[in-house]
């Protein structure tokens, strides 16, 4: 009886260990065409989104490495290119700034993205969405669940470019949150040298955060 506990035990820590380390650090993402939806105002006069346009789209994950070398990861009929590929949903909804639709370079998007992986498996990341394709572009991780509940950082953006379809191509990679030696203990380096590592996800100002009151004492006092 304890030797079968002890090889049951033995086994289950195997798998946990093993759907801990099948949990994708990165992905790429593939816009279905067939799912984007947008305001119909305001739009600029070519018709493209202008700054306060809301939208929500949806799109497919795949592996990393899957959309690389401009591979179209979306059929005409907006069903998958690599079916047998698929790892989830991904779902994007925010609003056009700045330029909007028009933009070639900046902030054109503020937006919420949750991957919906196909094992229950969740992550949502809220932030800054850029025009520059191959530009790195970090979003905070602002929730996450199941092989994901314990990712600290955030996600790491890169438009690879937008296929016939006008569907998004991208890929995504977490935030390496382990500490850079040379930086000291303090600081962590990132995923990709491109991103300048000054960046941050928090900011400490030093100010006590909690609520305020008109005397600016508490209301035991």
């Amino acid at each position: 009886m304890f030797k079968t506990f002890l090889t049951s035990t033995a086994l289950m820590l195997s798998l946990a260990t093993y759907a801990k380390a099948e949990a994708p650090m990165a992905f790429d993402v593939a816009e279905d065409h067939t799912r984007i939806h947008m305001a119909t105002a305001p739009l600029h006069e070519n018709g493209m989104p202008a700054h306060g346009n809301a939208f929500v789209s949806q799109g497919y994950i795949y592996p990393a490495g899957t959309l690389a070398e401009g591979a179209v990861g979306v059929l005409e009929d907006g069903s998958p290119a690599f079916p047998d590929l698929v790892l989830g949903t991904w779902t994007c909804d925010g609003y056009f700034v700045g330029e909007g639709g028009n933009a070639t370079t900046g902030v054109w998007i503020i937006s919420r993205q949750t991957f919906a992986f196909d094992d229950g498996a969740t992550v949502v990341t809220q932030g800054t969405e850029i025009a520059d394709i191959g530009q790195p572009n970090l979003r905070p991780v602002t929730g996450a669940t199941g092989e994901f509940a314990d990712i600290n950082g955030g996600l790491i953006q890169t438009t690879l470019g937008f296929n016939d379809f006008w569907g998004l191509s991208a890929t995504y990679v977490f935030e390496d949150r382990t500490p850079d030696p040379a930086s000291g203990p303090d600081h962590a380096s990132y995923g990709t040298d491109q991103i300048d590592k000054t960046d941050h996800l928090e900011w400490d100002s030093g100010v006590p955060v909690g609520p305020i009151f008109d005397d600016g004492l508490s209301p035991s006092t």
